[in-house]
Parts: structure tokens; C-alpha cells; sequence
């Protein structure tokens, strides 16, 4: 059984590779989600069976501090670890389920399976910019991870990386392996003739998705930039357009390659997993963490420093300023190594 989290299409997209894996083996494979991944994945395997596991249900408010929002919502995701944890064992029983894997769940392991747990936020950024607080989160993440047999780092484990200090600052008590970058997109087609001048590519919870989404629309109808917007909303399936903007609500990963490869410069949140994808095509980019979320704030200031891809936030967002000032960044490719992932799924299907 594949779980990925309700944050978003991120942790969805990026389980595709491990999918796609594990159907080469011949398994039977349950993939059990909630809203719009499970949405997105049952497009994508269409052959495959599927359960709702109901997510932790978090959005971000519109307006005050979302630093107090998120404490506030504590409750609420350590009430869905739990439940989770309890509905796994009637799931295991009427499944007939050997192996786990859930990717930021905390809450799906069983003493009966083997679990498997999915992430690069080995150590997660406090909103109190001291490294004591880092340290005493990346504890706690750390006990509720000793819960599972293996963890899965998807990142290189060298200097040359995607994730920074949120997987390569502190070590895991149990066995952890950095699984490479994972990516539903396998070809980078370099040679794609340009058909936009931007894309963009929206994400995560909302409402702070739409509020992105409404800014981005502002922008573009000052533009004249040639543009594809994709809202990631694959729960509803339509086509609009707007000046020089074509909008799709979802498109499928063969689509969504054609259109990264035709367009000069994406725009984007800083999501880990967006991040790993554009690592394929090496492209340029744009980031736009969402406001409060530390570790898309991290990530964004990391690339930032890096010289990978500028960023800015989302309230002095300008779209002309941000490409020019976009100019001398360079973006990021990295070659999609998936040997340890795919030794590691061998040892899974034979032990």
C-alpha cells in the first residue's frame, strides 16, 4: 500500500516513480489517499486499486499570522496520526497488506508489516530562527520516524543536492537511504521547440493556492507574455483562456512534460517536489514559497543563495521585475539516478 500526504499534488506526483517501480514487480498495489491526490493518482494509474484514507484536512487561513494558525492545527494532525494508525490495522487485515509505504504519514505503520516512510524534511525548519529549535523539531521528527523499519530520503546524498540542511544536517536512528531525486518526468527533451514564454505551475493548500493564483492572473493581464497556467486542480478537468494566457485545471504527466520542455521560464512555488521535477528539465525558474510554510521559505533562500533560482515573496511578487531579475540565475540539473530506490524496492519485494 502507497500513502501519500493531503498537502498538495507534491507528494502524489513524486510517488509515481515508486509506483511505477513496484508495478514492474508484478505486486499488488493499493494506493490509499484522500481529495486531490487521490484524484491525481487514479488518473494516472487508472488500473490500479484505490481506497480514500482521509488526510489531516489542513488549510491556511487568507489573512493574521499563519505562524499561529499552523500551532493551532497541532492538535488536529496529531488527532489524524492516530486515527490513521488505528484505521491501518482493519486495512491490513481486510487487504491482506505486507508492506507500507507512506510518504509523510506518520501515522501508517503496523508491527505486522514492513513500513517504509518517505521523506526529505529530515530536519523541519522552526518558524524561531534559532538552531536550538531546529534541533529539538528534528528530534521529535526523529521519534515518530523510529516507528518505521526503513526511511527514503528522496535527494543525492553528495554536496551537489536539492534539500540543504532539511536532509543533510542531522542522521536518522534507523536505517535511512537517499533514494535520489524523484521525478514523474524522465526525458528532458532539450531540443522542444519554445511555445510559451511562461508557465506556471500552481500548488498546495488552499486557500493560499487561489490567493497565488488570483496575484499570478493580476500580473498577466499586464503582461504580454505567451503563457500556460496549469492550477493543479485535477479533481475538476477544464480549459479557459485569458489575453495570452491558456489555462488548464490539471494535465496528465505526458502533457505536463510537453509543456515544461516548450516554455522558457517557469514560475512556481519553492515545493520540493516542483523543485525536483524542474531539476530534470534543468530549466529556469521562479519561486514563490507559500507564506509561513518554513521549509518552502528554506528552500527558497537555499536556491536563492545558490545561485539556482531567484525568489521572491508572495507580497512583493512583480511578474516583469521577477524574470528580469531571474536573468542571472541559472537553475539546476541533476541526472535521475534510481539504483539505490530500485535496490531497495528489490529487497522489499524478495525479503
Amino acid at each position: 500500500m502507497v500513502c501519500p500526504l493531503d498537502w498538495g499534488l507534491g507528494h502524489a506526483a513524486r510517488c509515481t516513480t515508486i509506483i511505477r517501480e513496484l508495478i514492474s514487480y508484478d505486486t499488488n498495489i493499493i494506493i490509499a489517499a484522500d481529495k486531490r491526490p487521490l484524484a491525481f493518482l487514479e488518473q494516472e494509474f487508472p488500473e490500479l486499486k484505490f481506497i480514500q484514507l482521509k488526510g489531516y484536512d489542513i488549510t491556511y487561513q487568507k489573512k493574521g499570522s499563519l505562524k499561529l494558525k499552523l500551532f493551532s492545527i497541532i492538535p488536529k494532525i496529531l488527532l489524524g496520526i492516530y486515527k490513521e494508525h488505528k484505521n491501518l490495522k482493519q486495512i491490513i487485515i481486510d487487504k491482506d497488506i505486507d508492506i507500507v509505504i507512506s510518504d509523510n504519514r506518520f501515522g501508517l505503520w503496523n508491527k505486522k508489516t514492513k513500513n517504509i516512510f518517505i521523506t526529505h524534511q529530515v530536519l523541519i525548519k522552526s518558524f524561531i530562527k534559532l538552531k536550538v529549535f531546529d534541533y529539538m523539531l528534528f528530534r521529535i521528527n526523529n521519534l515518530l520516524i523510529k516507528n518505521f523499519d526503513e526511511c527514503w530520503i528522496p535527494d543525492c546524498e553528495g554536496a551537489i543536492n536539492l534539500s540543504g540542511d532539511l536532509s543533510h544536517k542531522y542522521k536518522l536512528s534507523i536505517d535511512s537511504y537517499f533514494i535520489g531525486a524523484l521525478s514523474r518526468f524522465t526525458s528532458t527533451e532539450e531540443n522542444a521547440v519554445k511555445k510559451y514564454d511562461l508557465m506556471v505551475i500552481l500548488s498546495g493548500p488552499e486557500p493560499q493556492r487561489t490567493i497565488f493564483e488570483e496575484i499570478v492572473l493580476k500580473e498577466l493581464a499586464k503582461s504580454d507574455l505567451k503563457t500556460i497556467l496549469v492550477q493543479g486542480t485535477p479533481e475538476r478537468i477544464k480549459i479557459e483562456t485569458a489575453k495570452n494566457t491558456i489555462i488548464y485545471s490539471h494535465l496528465s504527466t505526458e502533457e505536463m512534460q510537453k509543456a515544461i520542455s516548450s516554455s522558457e521560464i517557469i514560475l512556481c512555488r519553492s515545493g520540493y517536489s516542483t523543485i525536483m521535477d524542474l531539476s530534470v528539465f534543468g530549466k529556469k525558474a521562479i519561486l514563490i514559497p507559500t507564506p509561513g510554510q518554513t521549509e518552502q521559505e528554506y528552500l527558497a533562500d537555499y536556491y536563492l543563495h545558490k545561485k539556482y533560482y531567484f525568489s521572491t515573496t508572495q507580497n512583493n511578487f512583480k511578474l516583469t521585475e521577477s524574470i528580469s531579475n531571474s536573468a542571472e540565475y541559472k537553475g539546476i540539473k541533476i541526472t535521475n539516478d534510481l539504483k539505490i530506490l530500485k535496490n531497495r524496492i528489490f529487497y522489499l519485494i524478495n525479503s
